[in-house]
This record gives C-alpha cells, structure tokens and sequence, in this order.
C-alpha cells in the first residue's frame, strides 16, 4: 500500500455539462473542506476528556460487544455523533458527517498513545525529573507500552516539568496537559459511499473522481450540492496492474487541490529469521548512508558475520551544505518578520508606518513559504534517491535483508556545530521509502539498537578512538577511527556498518513487527564480531600470459604469438624501445609501418587553380599523429605551443575532468551526489595503484608522475 499525491486543476459541471476552473474548483473543494473540519473540531473537542478517552480504550460499547475498526461505525456505535449539534441553517448529508466521524474517531485513537506515556510518567514521577536513577528507569519502563522510544519519554517529561512550573501542580492527565489538537482541512472521501463519491480508472495514465461538491459555503438544500467530474494524471510510480483507492482531498496553501491517491499492489512476504546475507547501513552527517556487506556463517556458538571490507557510500555532502543554507536563510526570514509583526503591533493605523511593516511582513511571510517548500523538495527527493540506491545495492549484491539502526532517540542537545544538521536529515523518509521498495522486491528492512555502533571495534569490541583522518592529518576528529587492540584504522562510519551488520544477523531470532504498521526492529543486543575476507585480486594481463604459456604446449614453427594480440610483434625501429616515451623517426620509403606506429603523411596536397600548397584536412605535417592530442578533456589546450610541452614530448592528461559529475547526475538525478556504483562495485579507498590505505579525499592529493597519452 503507498498514497501518491497527485493534483486536480479543473473538472466538469455533471449536472450541465460545463467546465469548472482550477480557481472555482478549489473554492468548493475549500467549502467541503471548512465544514468537514468544523464538524471534526466540535466532536473532538465534545469528547476530549479521560472518561471518554477510557471508553475508546476499552474497546467495547455498552452492550459490551466489540467496536468495529471503522472509525465513523465505532463513534455510531457509543452515540456520541448525537450529542454534537450541525451548524445552523447548513444542509450536511449523512456521506460528509461519515467522513467528519472517521477523522474524529482517528484522531482520538492517536491521542490514546500519548495519553498512556502521560500516565506512565505521571505514575513514576522522580525525584529529580532531570536525572533519574536507575530504579525510577526500571519502574518507569514497566508502566510504558512497548515500543516506546527515550525521546518521547524525555519531551512528555519536559512537558509535565513545564505544566508544574506554571501551576505547581502534576496534572491530572493528558486532557489537563493539552487542549484538543487542532484539526486540518481535508475530507476523507474513504469513509464514504457511492451516493457521495465514486473513482474508476480510465487508462493506464488517467483516473476519474466522481464527487458531490456545495456550490455554496453554507449549502441549504441538498439542491446547492452537484456531481464534479475530475480527471485525475497519475504519476508513473502507480503501476498499471495497481488496485485505486479512494482518496483524500484537502486545498493547499499555494492554492492547488492534493488528491492523496492510495493505491496497493501484490508484494511477496518477507520473512523476518533465516537471512544469511545482509547489508548495514550506518547514518552519517554529510555521508548520508554508508553501508557493508555481511554473511552469516556456522552454527550455534561458532556462528560468525564475514565481510569483504568493501564500503558503499552515498554522499551528499554537497545537498547537506545546501539545505543547511536554506535552513539558516529560513530563520533569518523568520527572525526578520517577527520583527516587522512586533513594529506594526507597537503602531495604530494612523501611522504611516503601520502599513509599511504590514506589508512587509506579507512579503516575508511569503518568501518564508517558499523557503520551506524548497526545504521540504529537496528532502524528499533525497530521501527518495537514497532509499532508491539502498535497495539497488541489495538486489545487486544478493541480500535479503537490510539492517538500520534506530536513531529514534537522535535529539539536538547542546550547541555543537553538527547537531543542526543531523536534526535535520530525513531519516524517517529515508527509511520509509526504503520499506516500501524493498518490500517489492521481497527483501525486509529491520532496525537495530544504535547504541555504542559508533564506539567499539567491529573486529576486537575494545573502544575506538579518535584518530586523524588521512585527509585531515592536523586535527583528530569523529570521522577516523583507530583501535588499539587490533590496529584497525578506518572511516568511523564504516566501522559502525559492520557493527549493525552483526548485531541484525547475530540477532534476527528476535525480530519483532508491529502488527499497526508492519515495522520490523529488534532491541536484543547481541554481540559479535565481524571478520574481513579479502577478495581475490584480480590477474593481471602478465599472469595472464604466464598462465597461459604454461597451458600452451611450446610451438616449434614460427614466431612466439599469444591469444591477447593474436599475431607475432612486429619489430620496432630504433630508439621507441624506451620504456615511457615513443620519440618520433623517419621512415624510409616502402618500410612497412607497424601496428603502434601508425601511417604518417609527409606529403602536402596541392589546389590545382593556384598551385599553393595546402596542408590535408584532419592531418598535420609536423607532428606525428601518434603523438598528437585529441581535443577534449585531458587535453592541454589548441593555443599552447611546442615550447610548453615537455622536452621529452610527452603531453601531461589534465587531472580537472567532469565525469564523476556527469556519472553523479545519470546515476542520482543530482550533480552533487556521489554514491557507489552499483554494479561493479567499486572501493572507497585507496588511489588507483592499488594501495586501499588511504580513503577517497586523499586520493585527490595523490598525483601519478607522469602521464603519457598513447
């Protein structure tokens, strides 16, 4: 199941068959929105008190029988829609008071949650709410329900502590704590049936919405609702075998009408025991994911995770510096229209200067808006393409599941220079997204406990310390990590994938899912560690050959070939036998030119009219074609002359290329993102020679001596 938002820009008029604009379109799905919502705030606000909220909790209705999942049927059920009055003089049908009680009905059910971690911190107060011990932590984990995290015990104790300070007293629950919760502008047409709404699918691209929109904002007989038609574009994650459901409409600030599609498809079952391969992934602050490759092996006590070493990295250094920017741009606008707002309330309207600060704060506001949608783009499709990129590595790479740890905790505490931008990552998207491509193509995503991955050796368990990184050799930092037990040294992050890898293969007898969202985690911490298998390396053209003469019976007849060239080498004039360079000689006439010296023409053709010698098209007389540059990238450029190149006539390669932006663009849609290719798979670190000591910034400091262009 996945909702795609899609958006309606105009329909047609049933009754007489005319068009409706985008503009009248959104007025009347904005009426049908206002009374749902008021119907919605009224039956909230009737029944947020602890006995109503006991009855929901229960489950049962007066006659002691179950209440239907139906939101809307189980309000019916209890009789509380009645004591709620309609709005006078306003002509509602039965379909929209549906979809008020359904959203009503979800909305107390939400609120259960918290009202049960309100209970539970209330019932074990400490002594010191800012530090508890570990009796009032064991006690206080027995009263939660499971699956609650330390970040949401930690902001209800910071409400209750705020609640105490102002009246000097715990309150009594959570309908003391908080008002009723505000409610948004959206109907939910899935509450309703055919005589409100309909949805059939036209094609494979197009959907038709059928729905009774109020010509008026306070419609006083059923005469002043009409059947809208609204043709519907669906996006192309929608499959063409995908069943529609019916959706949610709800107007949006920058005046569109969302169309909240829900839409399901057959998906294979995942399991959640027997994997025994896996990827690990770790979050990192500018390197959003970095992961490893795991498999599981014996039996009993004798199992162990191996690992090939290699890392797989998604880089978004670049997009993180990006929407840091926006992020503090944001603010700033904030800070600067507050400021405005609090000119113009210390002013009347007489003063000239009221207007101006007014339509200031109109200005900025609306800047405001745009900034955060930028913010919300750009998040989403990162998220996207990350969770996109996870899942290509684990088909690629043949694992069934993928492990992430559960950072739910993750909170900015201090002032340190990193805590805005981890705060502001999208990890829940990120991991959602990745549920749901996974669970297409059978793999399962399970999260395991986050604590102390970052801080002990995948190989020894001892402690990590901080070491520098190649790249930063005059500082320490988190990025590097070194152990003293075993000698590792390698990226932080890294270390922790292999750790998560472990802890979920090592562990995954005591995976659980939550029935209400099919989420899969295990808290179990169990310990292991992980081996490095090195890869074979691969043979190089010399083994190549030797392994082949030795397969090769000796020849007795002619001269020495190889199955790589397929004929013998032909012998090359004097002086091109050094190693490195080819210096350019004259051949006489009628020698046979060789294969790695090409043809070179000496002769200048001439034009029959003037008799003016012309130098061929494509050829230069000068320089042999072997050894001129093609133009391009790694090329010195036309205007240089001979005296600029080296003596030896070698031409150096130009190191400034714009592949890896362009390979970045094909792979993510973003020149900013650099991720691991997903097949083949290529190291992080280490230069081009070979030698994996060094990561992927070093690797830039690293220049070749000399480069020569064949």
């Amino acid at each position: 199941m996945a909702t795609a938002t899609c958006t309606a820009f105009r329909g047609v008029l049933e009754s007489a068959g005319e068009r409706v604009g985008q503009r009248v379109l959104l007025e009347r799905v904005g009426f049908l929105a206002e009374l749902s919502r008021e119907l919605t705030s009224a039956l909230v606000a009737a029944r947020w008190d602890e006995d109503s909220l006991d009855v929901l909790a229960a489950g049962v209705d007066g006659r002691g029988e179950a209440l239907p999942s139906k939101g809307w049927m189980a309000m019916r059920r209890l009789n509380w829609p009645q004591a709620v009055p309609s709005p006078a003089g306003v002509h509602v049908s039965d379909r929209v008071r549906r979809g008020a009680q359904e959203y009503a009905a979800r909305t107390l059910r939400l609120a259960l949650h918290r009202r049960s971690i309100v209970a539970a911190v209330l019932a074990t107060w400490p002594a010191d709410p800012g530090r508890r011990t570990e009796a009032e932590w064991t006690a206080l984990r027995a009263e939660l329900p499971a699956g609650v995290t330390g970040a949401e015990i930690r902001n209800r104790t910071r409400q209750v502590r705020a609640y105490l300070a102002e009246h000097g007293r715990l309150p009594a629950g959570l309908c003391a704590l908080e008002g009723p919760p505000q409610m948004a502008g959206q109907v939910l047409l899935a509450a309703m049936d055919r005589q409100q709404v309909t949805l059939a699918r036209v094609d494979t691209v197009t959907a038709r919405l059928r729905v009774k929109l109020p010509l008026h904002a306070a419609p006083a007989t059923g005469r002043e609702w009409a059947w809208h038609v609204i043709d519907i574009r669906l996006p192309a994650t929608i499959a063409p075998d995908a069943v529609l459901h019916t959706p949610t409409l709800r107007p949006t600030p920058t005046g569109r009408i969302a169309v909240d599609l829900p839409h399901s498809r057959p998906a294979a079952v995942t399991k959640a025991t027997g994997h025994m391969v896996a990827l690990g992934f770790d979050w990192g602050l500018n390197t959003l994911l970095t992961g490893t490759l795991g498999r599981l092996t014996g039996e009993g006590k004798s199992r162990r995770v191996l690992t090939d070493g290699r890392p797989l990295i998604f880089d978004a250094t670049d997009l993180s510096a990006k929407l840091h920017r926006l992020r503090g741009h944001r603010e700033h606008l904030a800070a600067k229209r507050d400021h405005h707002q609090a000119l113009a309330d210390g002013l009347s309207s007489p003063n000239p200067a009221w207007g101006e600060h007014l339509q200031r704060v109109g200005v900025l506001d609306a800047e405001h808006e745009r900034v955060c949608a930028r913010i919300r783009h750009l998040n989403a499709a990162t998220a996207w393409s990350a969770a996109r990129w996870a899942v290509d590595q684990a088909v690629a790479l043949g694992a069934s599941v993928i492990y992430l740890e559960d950072l739910a905790t993750l909170e900015a505490r201090g002032h340190r220079k990193g805590n805005a931008r981890l705060s502001g990552q999208v990890r829940g998207i990120v991991a959602a997204a990745m549920r749901h491509l996974a669970a297409r193509t059978g793999i399962a995503v399970v999260a395991v406990p986050a604590r102390g991955t970052s801080k002990r050796c995948p190989n020894c368990l001892q402690r990590l310390t901080h070491h520098p990184a190649p790249d930063r050799l005059h500082e320490r930092g988190w990025k590097w990590a070194y152990c003293a037990g075993c000698r590792l040294s390698m990226d932080r992050d890294h270390a922790a994938a292999r750790r998560i890898v472990s802890r979920g293969l090592l562990a995954q007898t005591h995976t659980t899912t939550d029935r209400a969202t099919g989420v899969r985690s295990i808290r179990t911490i169990v310990e292991g560690t992980v081996a490095v298998v090195r890869r074979p390396k691969k043979t190089t053209r010399r083994l190549r050959r030797q392994r082949h003469a030795e397969q090769t019976p000796p020849r007795t007849y002619g001269p020495k070939a190889t199955p790589v060239k397929g004929h013998p080498t032909p012998t090359r004039p004097a002086g091109t036998h050094d190693r490195g360079t080819r210096r350019a000689t004259e051949q006489a006439p009628g020698h046979k030119t060789s294969r790695r010296m090409p043809d070179v023409r000496t002769v200048p053709a001439t034009i029959p009219a003037t008799g003016a010698v012309q130098r061929p098209a494509g050829h230069d007389t000068t320089t042999p074609a072997a050894f001129r540059p093609v133009p391009g990238h790694g090329v010195p450029a036309p205007h240089r002359t001979e005296e600029d190149l080296p003596r030896s006539g070698q031409v150096r390669l130009s190191h400034r290329t714009c592949r890896r932006r362009t390979r970045a663009a094909e792979r993510t849609g973003f020149h900013h993102l650099h991720t691991t290719e997903v097949h083949p798979l290529t190291p992080r670190f280490g230069p081009p020679d070979g030698n994996r000591s060094r990561p992927r910034r070093a690797r830039k400091a690293w220049k070749p001596q000399a480069h020569t262009e064949f």
